[in-house]
């Protein structure tokens, strides 16, 4: 694990000084430079605990090497990330996954790291050994009032494991639904979800949220029970003020308007939070910002103004993810390259001008509207990013030092070349 000592000894000066050229070039033309850097610092990304290993595809997974065998080794590598980028300060864990043996301890090596736990994750999508009754036709829809409480239950289980562990919210994902018209009523699956997560609702503590997922297909493909925004946000509002939309990038039929969904869940006020990926075809899961950088870009454009006009927190009003499966990269390079498409969309976002779009909007001035988001768009932030990451005692290039200081290799080494990520 480098150390902030080793990290700043480590920083080559002709390539620092080549950075201070393209930083001083680039912020020459941001009026308010100070107030950026200030929101680059804050703004965090939690990393998922089960991103940490390589994942797979419906016909099989090819293990990476130096995977991380426990909890305590998923901590050490989102604690790696966080000293390169000082942007992935929090952990987000799944359960039963990830289950702590001891919760002092594990606060205790989180806190070390500089990590807090963001929201703790539940699983009724698998059956778990030892389980007494299955999820293969659902669980929280199950027409099965003791599935559907075996489900509840072991929401109300993840709660209490969160609040050992400091977390806040809940976040719900569901792949009940079914494959073949006839198979299910609709109406009947919707209210036994909604009954099952109004006893999850009320387990929750005064100040947590339950985000509430959705996707518009897999591993059901006629039909899911939260297929997308418009059920979540039915959901949402049956349940009351704690439970909020989850979106996920890659849960949508394809070109989807993803920013518009975006801009009315933040004018509900019922947006909670991202799980940032990419994807091609469907829900691919890949590096974020690789496919799609514009639609990135547009998604954090209306993230940016639509809080602002509400006067959120940027860095703490939402919550922020990344959820991908890593097949053919190592999980901890595409989770760096993943952070970094991030902040710059994040960064172009903040450099939009603001007003000149709201003139060009109110006098249907497409033209100009247009080019003010590409203005902002094509603008290279990169050293702004990564001006932001120096100060904060991070390193210029994540990517180059992980790979210059053979980080995998050390991994490998004190881990083995055999290993397989817990839960994968």
């Amino acid at each position: 694990m480098p150390s902030k000592k080793h990290i700043g000894n480590s920083q080559d000066s002709k390539q620092l000084s080549q950075h201070q050229q393209n930083f001083d070039h680039v912020s020459a033309g941001i009026k308010d430079l100070d107030n950026v850097m200030h929101k680059l610092a804050a703004f965090q990304i939690a990393i998922p605990s089960w991103a940490l290993g390589t994942g797979g595809t419906r016909f099989g997974r090819f293990s990476g090497a130096g995977e991380p065998r426990s909890l305590e080794e998923k901590i050490e590598d989102v604690g790696l990330l966080h000293s390169l980028n000082q942007s992935s300060g929090a952990i987000s864990l799944h359960i039963p996954w990830d289950i702590p043996k001891d919760y002092k301890a594990i606060k205790k090596l989180a806190s070390q790291f500089g990590l807090q736990f963001d929201a703790v994750n539940s699983n009724t999508f698998q059956d778990q050994k030892d389980q007494k009754l299955s999820y293969k036709f659902g669980s929280l829809q199950h027409v099965d009032k003791a599935v559907r409480k075996q489900a509840v239950n072991h929401n109300i289980e993840v709660i209490k494991q969160g609040k050992a562990l400091g977390s806040k919210a809940l976040s719900v994902w569901l792949s009940d639904g079914s494959c073949f018209p006839g198979q299910l009523n609709f109406r009947k699956a919707f209210q036994n979800t909604l009954e099952s997560l109004q006893e999850i609702y009320a387990a929750l503590p005064a100040d947590w949220k339950v985000y509430i997922e959705y996707k518009a297909f897999e591993p059901n493909f006629y039909s899911t029970t939260v297929a997308d925004w418009g059920q979540s946000l039915l959901y949402a509002n049956k349940l009351g003020p704690k439970a909020y939309t989850l979106v996920d990038l890659g849960h949508h039929l394809a070109n989807a308007n993803i920013e518009q969904i975006v801009s009315l869940l933040l004018m509900e006020g019922k947006l909670g939070g991202f799980h940032f990926n990419d994807s091609k075809y469907g829900d691919d899961d890949l590096t974020t910002g690789s496919i799609k950088p514009y639609q990135l870009f547009l998604i954090f454009n209306e993230l940016v103004e639509g809080m602002d006009a509400r006067g959120m927190n940027h860095s703490t009003d939402l919550a922020w993810m990344i959820d991908a499966s890593h097949n053919v990269k190592d999980p901890l390079e595409d989770l760096l390259q993943s952070v970094e498409a991030i902040m710059i969309s994040y960064t172009q976002a903040l450099l939009v001008d603001r007003k000149k779009l709201s003139d060009a909007q109110k006098n249907n001035d497409v033209v100009t509207a247009q080019e003010v988001l590409q203005n902002a768009f094509r603008t290279d932030v990169r050293a702004i990013v990564a001006e932001s990451r120096l100060r904060s005692g991070g390193v210029l290039n994540p990517l180059q030092y992980f790979r210059e200081h053979k980080i995998r290799q050390q991994l490998i080494s004190k881990r083995g070349s055999k290993t397989v990520a817990t839960g994968l």
